[in-house]
């Protein structure tokens, strides 16, 4: 089955000679969800916006669902649902007749249940009869989503979609992310925060400077670039290392009660045994000993400066 999202050497480029996006390669699996991470700047904004062709791209194609985005730019667009960072509402109208007028837009006949589940879903059924501008900022955020999802959309762009909202409605969205995701719905987010991609994403795609770095499966990049910390917390603490220990991958932890030793997972040898041999022989009595697994987030940090492979 070909990928339901299709970029070739997208790049767009402006009057003052800035490359926002430089000559992306990017292909999205029908049904998965890809979390898109990279500083502010980075082009992730632009890069959505010239896939929804709100951003007309310097040169460069763009497929979704097999329709050319500039050429066949209805059928394209029709399969499309974005929730963008900016709230942008019309603030005299009301809640239903809002997310009511964005399935008509995209040529769908009317659905009051659709309409009404999706409300429910968002917490903002009791809020139907309500004008946007009577609505808080997480509220209006959440009719935002609902305007996204009225079309039933088949790819689902989410663009920082719980920045500065509360507890519940990342939670909300996330269960209705999950419901998609089951319904086969192909889902792009973007986001701030790392614990989230971490949690929900299938493949994680890091972008800086307008390319793309890498993209791979969430769980096959943890375990080619993450590491894992042993921590051997000691009887007694000690004020330095004693000399046979020491190496780049074991330290000293601030109050000496510790010592940290960093491996790589997908070594032959994780070296453990060797070091616990070695703890004995310099005469260290063990209290405990505890192993971290490195983040997504330290991998992501490590990307951007440079100091992963």
């Amino acid at each position: 089955m070909p990928p339901i999202v299709e970029i070739s050497a997208l790049r767009k480029a402006y009057a003052n000679g800035f490359e926002a996006l430089k000559s992306v390669e990017l292909q999205i699996e029908e049904g998965e969800i890809l979390a898109l991470l990279g500083p502010n700047g980075a082009g992730k904004t632009t890069l959505i916006s010239t896939i929804c062709g709100i951003t007309t791209a310097t040169s460069g194609t763009v497929r979704v669902g097999g329709h050319d985005t500039v050429s066949d730019f209805r059928a394209a667009r029709a399969m499309i649902g974005l929730v963008p960072q900016e709230i942008n509402l019309e603030p005299f109208e009301r809640v239903h007749n809002t997310v009511k007028f964005s399935r008509g837009l995209f040529g769908k006949s009317p659905d009051n249940a659709l309409i009404e589940k999706i409300l429910r879903q968002l917490s903002l059924w009791d809020k139907r009869n309500s004008q946007i501008r009577e609505l808080s900022g997480g509220m209006k955020r959440r009719v935002l989503i609902a305007k996204a999802l009225s079309h039933e959309p088949r790819v689902l762009f989410l663009d920082e979609p719980t920045a500065g909202v509360d507890v519940e409605l990342r939670r909300d969205m996330w269960e209705i992310v999950a419901e998609l995701k089951k319904a086969g719905v192909t889902i792009i987010l973007t986001t701030h925060y790392i614990e989230e991609a971490e949690a929900i994403a299938d493949r994680i795609g890091v972008i800086a400077h307008g390319e793309i770095l890498l993209v791979e499966d969430k769980d096959k990049l943890m375990a080619r670039m993450g590491k894992k910390e042993l921590e051997v917390q000691l009887s007694a603490p000690i004020t330095a290392l004693p000399e046979r220990l020491k190496s780049d991958a074991v330290r000293l932890s601030d109050d000496g009660s510790a010592i940290i030793y960093t491996y790589d997972t997908m070594g032959e040898r994780t070296g453990i045994t060797t070091l616990l041999s070695e703890i004995s022989a310099s005469g260290l009595v063990l209290r405990d000993v505890v192993t971290r697994q490195s983040s997504l987030e330290d991998i992501f940090v490590g990307l951007l400066e440079g100091d992963a492979s």
